[in-house]
């Protein structure tokens, strides 16, 4: 999964948000299965990109909350 910029995260709204969050969590998690199992080859350099956009993601639902 590529970097998401700040500017595409702040366009989206709560439940586009949460759709990608949900999304972003099932590929680490599946992410993680991989690299468990020693089968993560081409996909590794995904790990740190995908934790980070989950960051992101719940940094940008927190400043929502805060806001209302």
């Amino acid at each position: 999964m590529a970097h998401l910029k700040n500017k595409t995260i702040k366009e989206l709204n709560e439940k586009d948000l949460q759709d990608r969050l949900l999304q972003l969590r099932t590929d680490l998690k599946k992410l993680r299965i991989e690299s468990s199992k020693g089968t993560l080859r081409k996909e590794s350099g995904n790990l740190r990109p995908t934790r980070r956009n989950i960051a992101r993601i719940l940094t940008r639902m927190n400043e929502l909350k805060k806001n209302d």
